[in-house]
């Protein structure tokens, strides 16, 4: 169906945006702020994530680095070398180009109250992180361990010193959480790679002693598959 029959029922389903900024922030990532008047004052929870119409229908889902409820939303893509659509948008993408998203969602999100915050998963959990850890006060208690492929993959974190930085092929990151030990009594989030995500779970409740309520998970993706949403 043409472009312009859809456009009704896509204004329905998204909301649109033009890209401002386009740059590197990483080693493989690339900033993209989006702006719009339909951007302007949505709900954003830190750790949410929006879907992006890519290419034709085909959606894929981005944390929200950052929010300016003034009418823009920035992402950070990660450049996939298995490529996919989601990859070749992210590096395809140009300042001026039309964008149609949807509305902030997901309930893996900052739980502010918590008595301390403990963050482990790698480059596509560390844009969810940022959002949640610039949202915490100088003052709170964090801890956690972080994976990239190489330090020029550190996504610029609130509170990076109080992580733990991991290099791909050195200690695991569940052998880093067990070894970090954070007490049982705050809040984990634990995101990236789903068999990743499952160990360290395994680590925090049987190991550590953690409640599994007290322990979100997010899987991003699989091997194998170009994502889980």
């Amino acid at each position: 169906m043409p472009t312009a029959l859809l456009n009704p029922v896509l204004d329905l389903l998204t909301l649109r945006g033009t890209v401002t900024a386009a740059e590197p922030i990483t080693a493989r990532m690339r900033r993209l702020r989006v702006e719009g008047d339909g951007l302007a004052g949505l709900d954003v929870r830190p750790g949410q994530q929006v879907r992006v119409l890519v290419g034709g229908l085909t959606l894929r889902t981005y944390s929200v680095w950052r929010h300016d409820p003034s009418g823009a939303v920035e992402l950070c893509v990660l450049d996939h070398s298995e490529g996919g659509p989601g990859a070749s948008w992210g590096r395809s993408v140009r300042v001026g180009d039309q964008v149609r998203l949807r509305r902030p969602e997901g309930t893996f999100t900052l739980r502010p109250e918590a008595a301390h915050h403990v963050f482990a998963g790698e480059e596509t959990a560390s844009v969810a992180f940022g959002a949640m850890l610039a949202a915490l006060p100088e003052g709170a208690r964090i801890s956690g361990a972080v994976e990239t492929a190489s330090a020029a993959d550190r996504l610029p974190l609130a509170h990076a010193d109080r992580l733990d930085w991991l290099t791909r092929g050195g200690t695991s990151l569940p052998d880093a959480v067990r070894r970090l030990a954070p007490e049982p009594g705050g809040i984990a989030y634990v995101a990236g790679e789903a068999r990743t995500v499952q160990a360290v779970r395994q680590v925090l409740v049987r190991d550590l002693g953690w409640d599994r309520r007290s322990v979100l998970t997010k899987p991003f993706w699989a091997p194998g598959k170009r994502g889980l949403e």
